[in-house]
């Protein structure tokens, strides 16, 4: 599935998933390749030239429910969608594991919750979530129109469960895109992610 380079229980939170080298935060990312729900093989250098959104994501997860359940996610995805930005959801769960899905049901899942992502990304075998280190479901990055990775972290800065804090939180990703739609640097490149562990193989 890749091409070059070289993230249990709903309630498993970020400091019990394996530890990874991560992508440095202002690094170019190198290209890779990885197949969606429909079976299309994207190359991240394929995008050259637009940004690029990064999300983790987990049906069974709470911290992800929060966010599809209250439609947040979703119009954040079409609020990056009007602005040009391609959107890729990532599916890292391993066969067995909470949250894996193949490509019918993760499109059953796309239709069911009106997902609004370009793609959704079967990462089965953990190396693209690996690669980028990603510790939680949801866990959240931004790729530049150079291909340099501008921003990881948090969707927002309340890591409650509650979909009722989503009001009132500061939306790290929507102000991220909006701060490059201006032309101006991201003024908060890194977070720490939270939500629940991303369910490897290993």
């Amino acid at each position: 599935m890749m091409k070059t380079l070289a993230l249990a229980t709903a309630a498993c939170l970020a400091f019990s998933t394996p530890a990874f080298a991560k992508i440095a935060t202002g690094s170019t990312v190198s290209d890779m390749s990885v197949v969606d729900s429909n079976g299309v093989t994207h190359a991240l250098s394929d995008f050259a030239g637009k940004r690029v959104v990064l999300e983790w994501t987990n049906e069974g997860c709470p911290y992800v429910k929060k966010h599809y359940e209250t439609d947040n996610m979703q119009d954040l995805q079409r609020s990056a969608a009007a602005s040009d930005t391609v959107w890729l959801s990532v599916i890292s769960s391993a066969p067995g594991k909470q949250g894996y899905k193949d490509g019918n049901a993760a499109n059953k899942w796309a239709d069911k919750h009106n997902v609004a992502s370009t793609a959704i990304i079967l990462d089965e075998s953990g190396e693209m979530g690996q690669t980028f280190a990603a510790r939680t479901t949801p866990h959240m990055y931004i790729i530049d129109a150079d291909q340099t990775l501008v921003y990881q972290g948090a969707i927002d800065d309340n890591s409650s469960s509650n979909p009722e804090t989503i009001d009132g939180a500061t939306n790290y990703v929507r102000q991220a895109l909006a701060e490059l739609d201006a032309g101006e640097t991201v003024s908060v490149a890194e977070t720490q992610p939270y939500g629940c562990s991303v369910k490897y193989a290993s």
